[in-house]
């Protein structure tokens, strides 16, 4: 594995998301919004996990947004979930972007599973890139 080309990878995937901040981003839980926030992404980030249904949410997140960004995480659950918002924003007239969350998946699948892990990962990618 090319440790360097994948933190470098991931890290400009971190950046466009971060160079987004009109556009929401949504994910799963609160420890994926902390991960974020660690990770200096401050846009808005939507908690799909709030209690309100999913369809509930992208109705009232096409009130003020014509795009969001899917970033759950790619075990089984959140790629259910990322297909359960496509059609849900879909139904709501928005586009969507899945993109990102593609990369980071594929840049780090078989070490972590979903977005809180993140901030962890990067760490140890720069520490063997770092020797």
């Amino acid at each position: 594995m090319d440790y360097e080309k994948t933190l470098e990878d991931i890290q400009e995937a971190l950046e466009l998301l971060a160079s987004q901040p009109d556009i929401p981003i949504i994910v799963e839980g609160r420890k994926d919004v902390r991960a974020l926030r660690e990770l200096g992404i401050e846009g808005v980030i939507i908690i799909l996990n709030d209690g309100n249904s999913i369809i509930d949410t992208c109705t009232s997140l096409s009130k003020e947004h014509s795009k969001a960004i899917i970033l759950t995480d790619w075990d089984r659950k959140g790629g259910q979930l990322a297909r359960l918002l496509m059609e849900a924003l879909e139904a709501n007239d928005m586009k969507y972007d899945t993109d990102i969350r593609a990369t980071i998946s594929r840049l780090s699948k078989k070490e972590i599973k979903d977005i809180e892990s993140l901030p962890k990962y990067l760490a140890r990618l720069e520490e063997k890139v770092r020797g």
